[in-house]
């Protein structure tokens, strides 16, 4: 058996979960055109209360900026809160921080237990608010975001809503990759929300009903990921977790390799230890729909895809080169050297594995395009294509093989310090 073959059944699992992504985000109009109309009902007396909880750990050069997003945010400043939950930081957060002592809609608490679940659990405790959302200190919303968001509460059984993330000012190609993937997840998120799929709800301006998370009980540590453990309980308890595709924010995303990996061995970690350890009833539970018999079993075999999918491409770089090196060592050069102006297309390395390559990378450029429609955020997506197409599949590998290693072993990183 080629090495090839290994990939087929990887790269066509990816295809089917693209089309069924495409398929399911086409079949439903009705239901955006539902949202789009609640977006509209209502006024300032109807209207729930929400408190928006700010969680900082040495955001001392963001949280200023994210703050002052937050009380720009259209909406009714008697029903809006600002809580900022200094964690034991150490830099000039606090001082930041007491600029927006005097603005009735914001308290500052202090909490020098460090965690990001400690400093949200002690924002929740000092409001009554009816919805409870998070944001991270190095994001920052749009004005009409959360007007975007109490709508997806129209349904008592929905429990949390996500946003629209984006990058914040890209400014090197590291960043525009990841700016088209956070787009693609705009997609993801709008499109596995009309089946109750998510299985996280992100940092930046993800929005909880109170009741709910009073039932589950509060923000747990979650392998560092309290997010997404957070999702994965509701999920577990029979709530809906609903998307606003619109409700734009955006933050801001590491600049260089070694961040950007570290980050993500976090975030790939904590999936497998919640979800393979913790909360591994919702695979294959057939009462909990797509989410467990479709996203999480696809999101686990996503990960070790991008494992072999990558071997099987440094495979076929080294066999290249390889060849390439006998040629011109004295074997007919072959297609190695051709003469100047005479190229012939029969010597390009076609195979299925090429072709479905290179089909599920268009689709997925595809689904960055439409994410970025259905969001309506600005900007263009050139470079993001350009940096996705060949960064993406080289980078990725190194944090699923470092976050496999850790799991495997038990070895825990810390994010912070």
């Amino acid at each position: 058996m080629s090495p090839e073959m290994l990939a087929y059944p990887f790269l066509f699992l990816a295809l089917f979960f693209e089309s069924f992504i495409l398929v399911t985000l086409l079949s439903q109009p009705a239901r955006d055109a539902r949202l789009r109309t609640a977006a509209h009902h209502g006024d300032g007396n109807t209207l729930p209360s929400v408190a928006v909880i700010v969680p900082c750990l040495n955001e001392g050069e963001t949280v200023a900026a994210t703050t002052q997003s937050l009380l720009a945010l259209a909406y009714p400043k008697d029903r809006l809160r600002v809580i900022l939950v200094d964690n034991g930081s150490t830099d000039a957060t606090p001082m930041v921080m007491e600029r927006f002592r005097t603005n009735p809609q914001v308290r500052i608490l202090n909490v020098p237990e460090r965690g990001k679940h400690i400093a949200v659990n002690a924002g929740i405790a000092v409001t009554d608010a009816e919805f409870i959302g998070c944001l991270d200190a190095d994001s920052f919303v749009e004005p009409d975001a959360l007007s975007e968001i109490i709508p997806c509460f129209a349904q008592k059984n929905v429990a949390a809503v996500t946003a629209a993330m984006s990058v914040y000012r890209p400014k090197n190609l590291l960043q525009h990759m990841q700016n088209a993937e956070y787009t693609f997840g705009i997609t993801m998120r709008h499109t596995l929300a009309s089946v109750n799929g998510l299985y996280v709800t992100p940092g930046p301006f993800s929005f909880y009903r109170r009741s709910a998370i009073k039932k589950v009980g509060g923000f747990r540590r979650g392998h560092q990921t309290e997010d997404m453990e957070m999702a994965l309980r509701l999920q577990q308890a029979g709530y809906a977790i609903e998307n606003a595709p619109r409700a734009r924010v955006y933050t801001t995303s590491p600049d260089t390799v070694f961040k950007l990996v570290k980050q993500r061995v976090r975030w790939t970690t904590g999936f497998l230890r919640n979800v393979l350890g913790d909360y591994r009833c919702l695979i294959g539970a057939r009462e909990r729909g797509a989410l467990g018999m479709l996203v999480l079993p696809f999101a686990i075999i996503a990960i070790g895809s991008g494992i072999a999918l990558f071997s099987l491409m440094l495979y076929e770089l080294i066999q290249h080169a390889t060849t390439a090196i006998e040629v011109r060592v004295g074997i007919p050069l072959s297609y190695a050297l051709v003469p100047r102006g005479s190229f012939d297309w029969f010597y390009f390395p076609t195979s299925l594995y090429l072709i479905l390559g290179i089909l599920m990378l268009f689709s997925a450029l595809f689904l960055i395009a439409i994410g970025k429609n259905i969001s309506k955020t600005p900007g263009n997506l050139a470079f993001c294509f350009i940096s996705y197409t060949f960064l993406y599949g080289l980078i990725a590998p190194l944090w699923l093989i470092r976050a496999i290693t850790d799991f495997a072993f038990g070895r825990q990183r810390d994010w912070k310090s």
